[in-house]
């Protein structure tokens, strides 16, 4: 009894879902905390969505000129002081090392709270010549910014696992095209692998990534309103070759600048899996990034055991293309088993009892909605290829359904708060470009401007006023709250 009691779920998603997400995140071992503020323990299911995230990524990556390298963690302290801008974006949330064992070091050093300063010194040694370019590096690695004052696994701590890529260019068009490349692949990541639509576009120049010239970002709708920065891609122009004298010889032999990018995903998007699709009996996972898609509970009373189990095992062999778990724990009921794995989120689950093995048959079970099917063990593959994607599917449409009506055109600050204080969710809304007129919404309800979209679909009318302070608007935006 003990042990089913401490499956369930006994928060509500819609009524607390802080503790609701704090609980499936535990219930599902998917993380734990740290006796460390600010840190969390991830534990070998979360490590591996995080790792199918990489694997998709990293391919991606790959196949457009990426390679992957890894810097120290450790950054000198002149490093960083090269570019002023950094120390203004970043210096309240670094973490210093000043002792090595008992002698104090001569230099402090950065734990990394980015690259930018440790990468850029060394493209500069490598970029010689126009030949050398494009130089397109990632690498996989943890940072720590020490600004979480509240622990939110995944959303909020003050390490974190992320990817980081960094590239030169000849020129800005090649460096505008690699941005945009990146943020495209953000995406395709949300939509064709964690089943998530997001809104692209960029940020307002005053919440740049620090010596940017650019930031676009991917930007995620949560169920309790929020939106989270699921990714984000910057322009950096020539900011961080005149700092660190990148520079090349052209074809015509004259000395250039080379226009730098930035852009990184973090094990966030591991949080707005989690926050998006999961439910009261706990973790929901599309079928692509699910450590087991299939889990195979076979049921049997009395003698009928081994030929349960022997079909089980037939079923189990002809779905090997899959990621299958025959679950054959005799100490464990069938009803625990179903519990157990609706927490931990897999997509499908197939239940064998005498009926099936008589009948030659499954019985299929979708996880996201408890959908039953009968199936034919005959072109069992095939269907089960169809069923995977059809939970993709209702995933992906009930999240784009959930944006979708979200997203509330609003013309005046009344509607603005009203609708984002009620509703939660976008207020597109038409803005004059000055910071203040955000300040004066953040200081009403902590709600900021997220995204502004791109041209065609962020370019506002004639006599399109300001919501906020009736001025001509300048560009449309995305107000929210947002993680």
């Amino acid at each position: 009894m003990r042990g089913e009691q401490e499956l369930g779920i006994s928060n509500s998603k819609n009524e607390s879902p802080g503790e609701w997400y704090a609980e499936v995140v535990k219930k599902a071992e998917i993380a734990d905390y740290s006796p460390v503020g600010g840190f969390i323990i991830v534990r070998p299911r979360g490590i591996s969505l995080w790792e199918s995230i990489r694997f998709h990524l990293d391919s991606w990556f790959r196949e457009t000129g990426v390679e992957n390298a890894y810097f120290p963690v450790l950054i000198p302290e002149k490093y960083l002081e090269r570019e002023k801008e950094i120390i203004a974006g970043f210096d309240p949330e670094v973490a210093w090392v000043t002792h090595g064992g008992e002698e104090e070091l001569g230099e402090r050093l950065a734990v990394r709270p980015t690259s930018e300063s440790i990468i850029a010194p060394f493209m500069a040694r490598w970029v010689r010549s126009h030949r050398d370019l494009p130089l397109r590096l990632n690498q996989w690695c943890s940072v720590v910014r020490w600004e979480a004052t509240e622990t939110k696994p995944f959303f909020r701590t003050k390490e974190f696992l992320w990817q980081e890529g960094h590239t030169a260019h000849k020129n800005r068009d090649d460096a505008w095209a690699e941005t945009i490349q990146r943020l495209d692949q953000y995406e395709r990541l949300y939509r064709e692998i964690l089943a998530i639509p997001v809104l692209k576009g960029r940020k307002p120049e005053h919440d740049k990534f620090p010596g940017a010239e650019t930031t676009s970002t991917v930007e995620a709708l949560m169920p309790d309103g929020k939106s989270v920065q699921g990714g984000t891609s910057h322009y950096l122009g020539t900011t961080f070759s005149k700092a660190f004298e990148i520079g090349y010889v052209d074809e015509n032999e004259e000395n250039q600048l080379v226009h730098t990018t930035s852009w990184g995903l973090s094990w966030r998007a591991i949080g707005a899996l989690i926050m998006t699709h999961s439910d009261d009996q706990g973790l929901v996972l599309p079928p692509a990034i699910a450590p087991e898609q299939i889990v195979i509970v076979p049921i049997w009373k009395g003698d009928k055991r081994e030929e349960v189990m022997e079909y089980a095992r037939e079923i189990q062999k002809a779905l090997s293309e899959f990621r299958v778990q025959l679950d054959d724990r005799d100490e464990k009921n069938p009803g625990f088993k179903f519990n157990e794995w609706e927490l931990k989120g897999v997509p499908i689950r197939i239940e064998i009892g005498p009926k099936e093995v008589e009948n030659r048959t499954i019985t299929l079970v979708h996880r996201p909605d408890g959908e039953r099917h009968l199936i034919e063990i005959e072109g069992v593959e095939d269907a089960m290829r169809s069923h995977l994607e059809k939970i993709y599917e209702k995933l992906y449409q009930r999240a784009f359904d959930s944006l979708q009506e979200n997203i509330h055109e609003v013309s005046n600050e009344v509607e603005l708060v009203d609708k984002l204080t009620s509703q939660g969710g976008y207020a597109k809304t038409p803005w004059c470009g000055e910071e203040g007129c955000e300040e004066t919404v953040k200081e009403k309800i902590a709600a900021s401007i997220v995204m502004i979209p791109s041209e065609m679909e962020g370019k506002v009318q004639k006599g399109d006023l300001c919501s906020v302070c009736g001025s001509d608007a300048k560009e449309i935006v995305y107000f929210a709250k947002k993680y």
